[in-house]
């Protein structure tokens, strides 16, 4: 178990404090990647020229590869096509549905039991495999990838996790990825810029 210690707060009622346990968070979550978890999710609905209308015309993109089927054969596409960086939004769920357990959720859970209660977003990458087109409709398997040795950086200790999100079609070919880094971390009392030992 990690150790803990009790600190007085301004109002003088104590409360216990969970110190930072790297070794416990990343045994567990290396377990979580050794074992392969993944959390399947299909998306409801096949993608459908009207949609990516749609969501060009709010992202104001007049490509006319995105809209006009003569245009895109045009530009080598064997029609209408969706702009590459809309991957995610459609295997999106919504904010009411109710999913499965997520691995990268309880990989979350135990940085935050075992003492690393912040969070801050480091990076995220997106790679397309094909532009997606109407008719597709795609299903994603969320992972955690890869878990950091211990880090010192100006917020405090912490553990850079890497999630994984594949996304694939009905044919189970992988159309894209989305990669997401969050750095978790015990705060200093005075954060400064983050640095990576």
């Amino acid at each position: 178990m990690p150790d803990t210690d009790t600190m007085t707060t301004a109002d003088t009622k104590p409360r216990t404090c969970t110190l930072p346990d790297a070794d416990s968070a990343r045994s567990q979550i290396t377990q979580i990647i050794e074992r392969g978890e993944v959390r399947h999710y299909q998306s409801r609905y096949a993608i459908t020229d009207r949609a990516i209308g749609a969501l060009t015309d709010v992202l104001g993109d007049a490509n006319p590869i995105y809209t006009d089927d003569v245009a895109a054969r045009a530009a080598g596409h064997p029609g209408i096509v969706a702009p590459a960086t809309s991957l995610q939004v459609w295997a999106m769920n919504r904010l009411d549905e109710q999913l499965p357990p997520s691995p990268v959720d309880r990989a979350y859970q135990i940085l935050q039991a075992n003492g690393f209660t912040s969070v801050v977003a480091v990076n995220g990458d997106q790679t397309y495999d094909r532009y997606l087109r109407p008719e597709d409709r795609l299903h994603s398997e969320e992972r955690v990838e890869s878990i950091s040795e211990l880090k010192h950086t100006g917020l405090g200790e912490g553990l850079f996790i890497t999630t994984l999100i594949t996304f694939l079609d009905e044919a189970d070919e992988q159309v894209g990825t989305m990669r997401f880094r969050t750095l978790w971390y015990a705060p200093r009392t005075q954060p400064d810029t983050i640095t990576e030992a």
